[in-house]
């Protein structure tokens, strides 16, 4: 390796410029003090002969050299942490740290019981979630085991398909008392609806396939889906709810039970975890709590 072959440390402080937007923020994200990060970036500008960062009143721009080292300083950062996942379990013992990526209504609404009963089986497992509904790259390791509800198109991955979670309208009790029961699809027009703000690319397929609700009659719109939901119990209006969680909630109402909508669901993860103790136990805890989340008489099946 040659010596002036920039280090780690210099890749993660640019990262966290790069996130942050100034030297101060990424110096309070990284507990570093902001000369310390000032250095990082001189050193790596000087290491790869251009300039990462420009100065504005908005805080530091990064350039086109910075865009393009981007993605690399990414696959770095997300090689150390897997690394260290990795590392932290030892050989045989089911133990040590798997990170996890979920939607934010299967993160914090379904999940968290069922690595409860992980952790009790297991007490040396250590888990990280990741809730949101972007992508992320379980090939780069960003997480070691992904719960999506769009099938992964990936080679390389072992994937279990869970099955289709139902979704259909639900809405608080309060709300039907004040506004009354629709009966038909038609019914809708006359009420307030709750949906999403922004397209991601299942909503896309889903209204293609089912065009049962134009956008533009939303009178609550939230990019969150967590957010969506949380109206749905508040009385804000009738919505798109996964059919457990409504069930699972007295003051909750299902409406047009005719009408139900696909969630397909799946569980990956890399191919090269397939050996690790602490995924394979976390991997078969997912399906199985999840098998049970759709259909408690539900057992887990054949891979």
């Amino acid at each position: 390796m040659e010596k002036n072959e920039p280090g780690w440390d210099l890749y993660r402080s640019f990262l966290a410029v790069l996130q942050q937007g100034s030297l101060s923020a990424a110096a309070r994200e990284l507990g570093l003090t902001q000369p310390t990060i000032g250095r990082h970036i001189d050193a790596l500008e000087q290491a790869i002969g251009a300039e990462l960062f420009t100065r504005s009143q908005t805080g530091l721009l990064p350039t086109d050299a910075a865009t393009d080292l981007r993605p690399y300083a990414e696959t770095l950062a997300a090689t150390a942490a897997a690394l260290l996942r990795s590392a932290s379990g030892r050989r045989g013992e089911v133990s040590g740290t798997v990170r996890i990526s979920a939607s934010e209504v299967i993160g914090v609404e379904v999940l968290p019981p069922i690595l409860a009963k992980l952790q009790d089986s297991y007490p040396g497992l250590t888990i990280e979630l990741s809730v949101s509904d972007a992508l992320e790259d379980l090939l780069q390791r960003q997480s070691d085991i992904a719960v999506r509800m769009a099938e992964p198109s990936q080679a390389a991955l072992v994937v279990r398909r869970i099955g289709d979670i139902p979704l259909g309208f639900f809405a608080h009790r309060r709300y039907i008392e004040r506004h009354g029961r629709p009966l038909a699809l038609a019914d809708l027009s006359q009420h307030r609806l709750v949906g999403f703000d922004r397209e991601s690319a299942y909503i896309r397929t889903m209204m293609r396939r089912f065009p049962i609700v134009d956008p533009e009659r939303f009178t609550f719109k939230a990019d969150s889906s967590l957010a969506q939901l949380a109206a749905i119990r508040a009385g804000l209006g009738i919505g798109l709810c996964q059919h457990p969680l409504g069930r699972a909630s007295s003051d909750l109402e299902h409406l047009l039970p005719d009408i139900s909508l696909p969630l397909g669901t799946w569980v990956a993860m890399h191919e090269n975890l397939r050996t690790s103790p602490r995924c394979r136990v976390t991997f078969d805890a997912l399906v199985a709590g999840l098998l049970g989340y759709m259909d408690p008489t539900a057992g887990p099946g054949p891979e």
